[in-house]
């Protein structure tokens, strides 16, 4: 076996450990990457106090778990990134946003962040081996950010869950020969119901679309049927959790529990159900879709090129937000995910693939989607802009009352009804994996006690999401969706790429990506991550500021309160940067400039700080790309 120490060290292969720490870390890694890819630590090579100095690349395989097969991350990743959104936001944006001209300003953002992002996580994780939180051992001052994005999606588990279980719940209803949403004639029905069949477009006329018409029978099932948010005044007035819908929360939150309580060997496995179910069903609809009456009107515009709607910054700011929140970066996920990897896995080519994909399937799904809108627009004689709709009323209003006319509309609401609740259940076992992996390692008691603290999360999500499935539980869900992970998690991400790309440096993270798959990023990567990424996410920040407006769930206004709310609930999670930052400056020894290189830099380097030789307070750190 060939053995090489990189020449610029210069140092003698028996110098003391404190002196030749890196050196030591770097015979092991080519070790590894001699190995053919099977994870192996010669302890005789690397001393024990240097494993337990916690190098990057230095924890033995069985003090971390792999996964199983390269395929079932693969899943994981992309079940996580292929969500709700690919099916009930994508298509509406690009309908909106100028058809097939709102694909320039969202494949460019793909291609300078979206990818970048993507790649710079899945290397982050996988080279340190750590979660969210530990992960910034590269540079401690940091640290805060990686609870940052714990707590967030955290905040998403409390009311992503509520949407899997509205799922669950039209997918049991969906179990009888006439679905409950086809007619009037029921206990929650107003007097004002309007058989849908009577409905064209001289009922309508200027006033309203046929999609914000709520008195049709699906309409009424989702609002007075399902949420009974007839029964609330408003957000002040919530009611009592609906046993029906707490039901379903239940039976949603054990399924994330059974998946992730082993941790990737038994999530690594739902994921061959969860991640591949959302393909069959798309598919089965789109066939399906297609060959509807007026189907090719919802496709044509869906499609429509219109390149003057370039011309409005709304458009690409809508195509900025789009794509970071489809790819989920910032969420904790890739990075935890990735840290279950062998160390030389080829995440670069994972991050092209998945993220490809993802953006494929959003792009495809508009097809699914809008075969049925035309065909909905000529069932009601009424224009394709009248039936469009995003969100929750498509999901659980447009499309279902679509499904219900069809021959064997039994069948098809079971298919697309177990299509949301796959794509929402991967997605959510990724959230809830990146809180679990970010702790745990953080905290070595939990790490020991793993299957409690899972049930501990679950149990906890399911606490908080019972606030969601009350009489007014939507008003709480539309609070936490603005705020929970809005601006706070573009703060979060901008953080992180700055603290990765200037001040642990690009050159080294290349670096550390070399020594894990033989290769340096190119140099459009390095410029994206040092300059680009950081910019575009400081726009996207800055966009979604200016344009953020009050709370509104059709036209419910919130009170002003509920939004101040909202703003304590985002910077309860971004204030954890600052407070971090300033406890980590009080903590360590030293003057003021010893104290500022302690925090930033690297753990395993930090006897370096005693000896002078700080690596960021020279200028070719700050300039090296």
């Amino acid at each position: 076996m060939n053995i090489q120490v990189q020449p610029e060290h210069k140092l003698s292969s028996v110098a003391p450990l404190k002196q030749c720490n890196v050196e030591k870390k770097e015979v092991e890694l080519i070790l590894v990457k001699d190995q053919n890819g099977v994870q192996y630590t010669s302890t005789s090579i690397i001393p024990a106090p240097a494993l337990r100095a916690g190098l990057p690349g230095t924890a033995s395989e069985d003090e971390r778990e792999t996964w199983g097969k390269k395929i079932d991350f693969l899943l994981s990743v992309i079940g996580f990134a292929v969500d709700l959104a690919n099916v009930w936001r994508f298509p509406y944006l690009c309908y909106k946003n100028g058809g097939g001209a709102f694909l320039i300003p969202y494949v460019l953002f793909l291609v300078i962040a979206g990818m970048p992002l993507f790649y710079m996580e899945l290397a982050l994780g996988q080279y340190n081996r750590e979660g969210a939180a530990t992960v910034w051992k590269i540079c401690p001052v940091f640290k805060g950010v990686g609870y940052t994005v714990i707590i967030i999606a955290l905040y998403v588990g409390f009311y992503y869950n509520v949407i899997i279980a509205w799922s669950l719940h039209y997918l049991f209803s969906s179990m009888t020969r006439q679905l409950p949403w086809l007619s009037c004639n029921n206990t929650w029905n107003s007097l004002n119901c309007t058989d849908p069949s009577s409905i064209k477009s001289s009922v309508l006329g200027d006033v309203t679309s046929y999609a914000r018409y709520k008195i049709t029978p699906a309409a009424e099932y989702y609002e007075r049927g399902v949420l009974h948010l007839h029964e609330s005044r408003g957000i002040q007035d919530l009611g009592t959790p609906r046993w029906e819908l707490t039901l379903c929360l239940v039976v949603v939150v054990f399924i994330l529990y059974f998946s992730l309580w082993k941790g990737v060997k038994s999530s690594g496995k739902v994921v061959y159900i969860t991640a591949t179910m959302p393909y069959i069903v798309l598919f089965v609809l789109l066939i399906r879709g297609i060959t509807l009456p007026g189907s090719m009107n919802g496709i044509r515009a869906y499609l429509n090129i219109d390149f003057n709607r370039l011309n409005n910054l709304e458009v690409w700011i809508d195509a900025a937000t789009q794509i970071f929140y489809s790819l989920g970066a910032g969420f904790g996920v890739l990075i935890a995910f990735s840290s279950y990897n062998k160390f030389n896995n080829n995440c670069y080519r994972d991050a092209l693939l998945t993220s490809t994909v993802n953006c494929v399937t959003s792009f495809v799904s508009g097809f699914a989607i809008f075969s049925v809108l035309g065909y909905m627009a000529e069932k009601h004689q009424v224009k394709v802009e009248d039936v469009a709709t995003e969100g929750a009323g498509l999901v659980f209003i447009i499309y279902p009352e679509a499904i219900s006319t069809l021959p064997g509309s039994t069948f098809w609401a079971i298919v697309f009804f177990i299509m949301l609740l796959t794509l929402g259940i991967d997605s959510s076992m990724g959230g809830m994996e990146a809180v679990i992996t970010g702790l745990t390692d953080d905290f070595k008691i939990l790490k020991r006690n793993r299957k409690l603290f899972t049930f501990a999360t679950a149990f906890g999500t399911f606490l908080v999401a019972l606030l969601c499935i009350t009489n007014g539980g939507i008003y709480v869900l539309t609070l936490l969706d603005k705020y929970a992970a809005g601006t706070s998690i573009l703060f979060g991400v901008l953080i992180e790429a700055i603290g990765v790309s200037w001040f642990y440096g690009v050159d080294r993270f290349s670096e550390d990506i070399q020594r894990m798959m033989g290769f340096k990023p190119g140099l459009y990567w390095r410029l994206c991550w040092k300059f680009v990424s950081p910019a575009f996410l400081l726009f996207v920040v800055i966009a979604s500021t200016l344009t953020s407006s009050g709370l509104k769930y059709d036209d419910y206004v919130f009170p002003s309160w509920s939004n101040h709310l909202g703003w304590v609930v985002a910077m309860s999670s971004m204030l954890f940067v600052p407070f971090y930052a300033l406890y980590k400056f009080c903590t360590v020894p030293g003057t003021f400039k010893e104290k500022i290189a302690y925090c930033i830099t690297p753990e395993h380097e930090q006897h370096m700080v005693a000896e002078g030789n700080v690596r960021q307070f020279k200028l070719r750190h700050w300039l090296a790309i």
